[in-house]
């Protein structure tokens, strides 16, 4: 493939809510445009996109894939994400990287809750857009309900360009509403027939039109004043005032077709070219000088110093870990040198590639605007910036969502543990919404992750890829305890069994405290060696790793040594070590115990509709509200729950919102669990103990 300029270039992310056609319109545009030369089906797992062994058997795309098409001297990077939200930083990753992206409808399901999101996603990046109204040979297909839906839900600037000719079984085509010509599909849709607009269909042609002139003139001032004096706008206005409206966010495009069937491929091609905008109509990029706050830009042109963002990683089992970038000033070159300012180090470039699907495409050079691929960085990862060391920049990183639900991972089979935890971490430069934490206190690591299908298509490629098999559960609540009253308690350890025994006596004061662990020496008159002090202060750390309630480590006491008593041959170390281990136990049966449970800050954001069940749904599970606060026809709720609560919240969140919920948590505190509910926990542990 060609190096291509700048202007030539469409970088172009399709987005939609799950099942929509993503993938089957990418590869109809693959097939149109002559990159592929058999059209494939998610049906039959043959798509260029979906290639991974998961995204084949569960007819779904998990990850972004790459898919450039050449049409007319154009180069259009499209970039094909999954839709189900477990994989929502796919799609942000894309969005960034992005200068338009096309919204994927069906004609049948209209406006669903995954087009709402993807939509204000594509708000977030200020991304211009058109709307294709995909599937309009399948039945209940409507094209009118579904672009009157658009126009409800995103305004009235989404305007027709498009009408169908037919729908369900009788879809044939399409008229474009600029040259007012009908465009009749062959069966494979690689043929398009030009003809008139029969008389049945001019009624609601023209009133489509007249939406769509409308809008158009209304994005500039000149055609809006000749369309207001009745004078006609040539094809040329036309679509000069649409490609102005769409780049300026007031115009959104709608057009249709049937992507399994290819048809609607070339007018779509054509649209991309003429509407959507290259890197350099962009404009320019911002960035950070780094280490400083200083910003500075750079135009999107091959004139400017080298600079690109990685913004996705690919660990692939027979070339190692590939990056994807986006160039964004001057040309990244195979077999070169580029400096990656995030790391402050030296990269060694090989071989510069463009993937499509699984497919490696060799190039000498990728221009400002490209997107590309190399293999085999030692040091780069998603969000770092290459540059050129003499004229270095830092990119903000891609902000991606923190994970918000976690289950324990444990292999299967025993001592396989740290090839377990191997395995996750490299799955961490994959997808940066995937967190791994050891838990010291539970003895569990814990895989954190947007959602359930993520979490179990990671458990599935721990078994294809290292040869590992885990079971996910539940994590366990780590649970602590401390005491209520303070006590003063004895430890004596004494032992004889022929020779030197074993002599420890201590007698110390435990209490309450604001800290999490201390220890006073109050010994006068060496009444205990000092020697033996810091086996005292030891005997009761270990002491406190086990509580004697549910086996919980132990928090917030004061542990006060003040007086005890030795013997010249038979004391040692270990002798009060142990004495002080006995004293803290004794104490801790005494000091009226109670259990612990972490209370998280939790931040729900949810349409106005669902307050009234999220609110009561949080007083359920033992939350305290903290307040509410409105955000543009949603509500973000505060509040404070505690975590044993909280574990399958993602899940109910989707169920009692039809998926239009988010929320966020992090740790807040420690609090008193309940009684009767601490009484459960206690004889659980118990029960496990036994």
């Amino acid at each position: 493939m060609k190096t291509y300029q700048t202007k030539d270039i469409r970088n172009v992310a399709l987005i939609s809510h799950g099942g929509a056609g993503k993938t089957s319109l990418t590869e109809a545009l693959l097939f149109t445009s002559g990159a592929v030369n058999r059209l494939g089906r998610v049906d039959n797992g043959t798509t260029t996109s979906d290639f991974d062994s998961d995204e084949i058997k569960r007819q779904m795309s998990l990850s972004t894939t790459l898919a450039p098409v050449e049409w007319n001297n154009l180069k259009i990077n499209l970039l094909d994400t999954p839709g189900y939200f477990d994989f929502v930083g796919e799609v942000q990753a894309a969005l960034r990287v992005a200068d338009s992206c096309m919204v994927v409808v069906c004609a049948a399901s209209g406006v669903e809750v995954g087009t709402e999101k993807v939509w204000g996603l594509a708000d977030d990046y200020k991304l211009p857009r058109l709307v294709v109204i995909n599937k309009m040979d399948r039945e209940n297909a409507n094209f009118n309900q579904t672009l009157e839906q658009l126009r409800e839900f995103f305004g009235l600037g989404v305007i027709p360009v498009q009408a169908p000719i037919g729908q369900e079984s009788s879809f044939k085509g399409v008229v474009d509403l600029m040259d007012m010509k009908s465009l009749i599909f062959s069966e494979d849709g690689k043929k398009v027939t030009v003809e008139e607009i029969s008389e049945d269909l001019m009624d609601q042609v023209e009133s489509y039109r007249e939406m769509m002139m409308e809008s158009v003139a209304e994005a500039d001032d000149e055609l809006l004043l000749k369309y207001l004096d009745g004078e006609p706008l040539s094809e040329e206005e036309i679509k000069a005032g649409l490609k102005k409206g769409v780049m300026e966010g007031k115009v959104i495009p709608v057009v249709c077709g049937s992507f399994t069937g290819n048809m609607g491929s070339q007018p779509l091609l054509d649209l991309i070219n003429s509407c959507l905008p290259s890197p350099e109509e962009v404009g320019e990029v911002k960035g950070f000088v780094p280490g400083k706050e200083e910003e500075i830009s750079r135009k999107v042109s091959v004139e400017e110093p080298l600079s690109a963002l990685v913004y996705k990683t690919l660990a692939d089992p027979y070339v190692g870990r590939i990056n994807f970038f986006k160039v964004y000033s001057g040309k990244m070159q195979s077999d070169s040198q580029v400096y990656n300012s995030n790391k402050d180090k030296m990269e060694r470039f090989g071989q510069v590639f463009l993937m499509r699907g699984k497919n490696q495409i060799n190039i000498s050079e990728a221009a400002a605007g490209d997107i590309a691929a190399v293999a085999k960085l030692s040091e780069t990862t998603t969000g770092d910036t290459l540059c050129d060391k003499a004229n270095p920049i830092v990119f903000s990183p891609i902000t991606f969502p923190r994970p918000v639900i976690s289950y324990a991972v444990k292999a299967k089979a025993k001592g396989e543990e740290e090839k377990v935890f191997a395995g996750l971490t490299r799955f961490l430069d994959e997808d940066p919404t995937l967190e791994v934490e050891k838990k010291t206190d539970t003895k569990q690591t814990l895989l954190w992750g947007i959602g359930e299908l993520q979490l179990d298509i990671v458990s599935n490629r721990l078994s294809k890829k290292f040869g590992v098999e885990v079971d996910l559960s539940t994590p366990k609540i780590p649970y602590k305890e401390t005491i209520r009253t303070s006590v003063k308690v004895e430890g004596k350890h004494k032992k004889q069994s022929g020779g030197r025994g074993q002599f420890g006596h201590v007698w110390v004061e435990v209490e309450p405290s604001e800290e999490e662990f201390e220890f006073v020496d109050k010994i006068f008159g060496g009444s205990v060696p000092r020697q033996y002090i810091p086996a005292v202060e030891k005997g009761v750390k270990e002491a406190m790793e086990e509580g004697i309630l549910a086996k919980n480590p132990v928090v917030n006491v004061r542990t006060t040594l003040y007086d005890g008593s030795f013997h010249t041959v038979d004391s040692s170390e270990m002798a009060f070590k142990i004495a002080a281990s006995m004293a803290f136990k004794k104490a801790m049966e005494k000091a009226n115990p109670v259990l612990l449970e972490p209370i998280m800050e939790v931040e729900i954001t949810v349409p106005d509709a669902f307050m009234g069940d999220i609110m009561g749904d949080l007083n359920s599970k033992r939350g305290r509200i903290l307040g509410t606060e409105p955000l543009e026809g949603k509500q973000l709720i505060r509040a404070q729950v505690p975590l044993a609560e909280m574990f399958r919240y993602s899940i109910d969140l989707r169920s009692m919102t039809q998926g239009r919920g988010s929320f966020t948590m992090e740790f807040n505190r420690y609090e008193e669990v309940p009684d009767h509910i601490a009484q459960k926990v206690i004889e659980a542990s118990q029960e496990e103990e036994e």
